[in-house]
């Protein structure tokens, strides 16, 4: 019987120009909000005082933007770069264009928009992932894009083969 774990793509599978939706979705509940707000060390009171947001232009607390950011990207893990990634290499063009509520749905969809080997890590590439998520009424609330450095196939496998490729 054949076995096979699940992984994310490798940097030769992915294509430039598909927009690869991530399911399910991820509500965000206040308790998730409070200990994220409160574990990052950010006092602010539009995620942790209800009273006073109620008094702001949104009229009710907002979850953490840190956390919002940190959920689309994680809905993208196991479609895309689990167990694939070498890491993170960092993060542009953050936005977030509607704010997230308690309550709220979160989905998140990725597009890559470039992709190269890498000149100084053989066997790897550089990725740029332009990640897109939406509330539950399909509402952008967070955008960003990530470049990632990423094993080929071939590589990863000689890697782990204790082969060099």
């Amino acid at each position: 019987m054949r076995e096979e774990t699940q992984r994310g793509y490798y940097y030769d599978e992915l294509e430039p120009d598909v927009r690869y939706v991530h399911r399910p979705g991820r509500t965000m509940t206040e308790a998730d909000d409070v200990l994220f707000t409160s574990v990052t060390m950010n006092p602010q009171a539009l995620h942790l005082d209800a009273a006073w947001a109620a008094t702001q232009p949104f009229g009710r607390p907002l979850v953490n933007s840190m956390l919002t950011l940190a959920t689309l990207v994680g809905l993208s893990v196991a479609h895309l770069t689990r167990g694939t990634i070498v890491a993170n290499l960092g993060f542009t063009d953050v936005r977030f264009p509607a704010p997230m509520f308690h309550g709220d749905t979160l989905y998140g969809e990725t597009v890559v928009t470039g992709r190269r080997l890498s000149a100084s890590r053989p066997g790897q590439g550089i990725v740029t992932l332009e990640h897109t998520g939406r509330n539950q009424d399909g509402d952008v609330v967070a955008t960003a894009t990530r470049s990632v450095l990423m094993w080929t196939r071939a590589a990863h496998e000689a890697d782990a083969a204790g082969e060099t490729p």
